[in-house]
């Protein structure tokens, strides 16, 4: 199957939007025991002229101006039916180094390694696989992400941490079938009668 990967961040962002089952496994390259697990991850565009894009560029002292627009991440544990966690999510923005938008920064009001507002680097590679780099005040963490077809994208992480401890993630996403789409394909079920 041949998809048409996301070249752009924000462009990401909208294939991505929606919510993703994830399958995560995280090895430790210390003493600690390996982790797996399973979650939900929420993504939601917004646009440029949203406020909580102005408020996260202008706390990073960026001009909202420079902004594509952004998205909303939350995650919560899988069979969780709560709305998300406001702890568990984080608003990220896309600053695009130019008109290509093959790269750019990416400023988020919280990070995910270390909880405080963080500036990221991203690139695309031309076969639509994301890198980021994140320098934190005490780590350094690289993602990449990329889609195997529109519904399932795998992600994979590093994070090197000041006193030389490192891990690795491996995440497998696959989307959910939306409240709206399953009444559709319930309906179109019962039609057949």
């Amino acid at each position: 199957m041949h998809i048409i990967p996301p070249l752009s961040m924000i462009d990401f962002f909208r294939k991505s939007e929606g919510t993703w089952f994830t399958e995560r496994s995280v090895h430790h390259f210390d003493s600690a025991a390996d982790e797996s697990g399973e979650s939900n991850l929420i993504i939601t565009v917004i646009e440029k002229d949203d406020p909580k894009v102005q408020e996260v560029c202008k706390a990073q002292g960026i001009e909202p101006d420079k902004a594509t627009g952004g998205a909303s991440f939350a995650w919560q544990a899988n069979l969780d039916t709560r709305p998300p966690n406001t702890d568990n999510a984080a608003i990220l923005v896309d600053i695009p180094d130019d008109e290509t938008r093959l790269s750019g920064k990416l400023i988020r009001n919280q990070g995910y390694v270390e909880s405080i507002p963080v500036v990221s680097r991203y690139r695309f590679a031309h076969d639509g696989v994301l890198t980021i780099n994140t320098d934190y005040d005490n780590n350094q963490g690289q993602e990449r992400c990329w889609f195997v077809t529109d519904d399932f994208r795998v992600r994979v992480s590093t994070v090197r941490m000041m006193n030389g401890i490192n891990l690795m993630t491996y995440c497998s996403e696959r989307r959910c079938v939306s409240q709206q789409v399953l009444e559709q394909m319930i309906a179109q079920n019962q039609a057949r009668g």
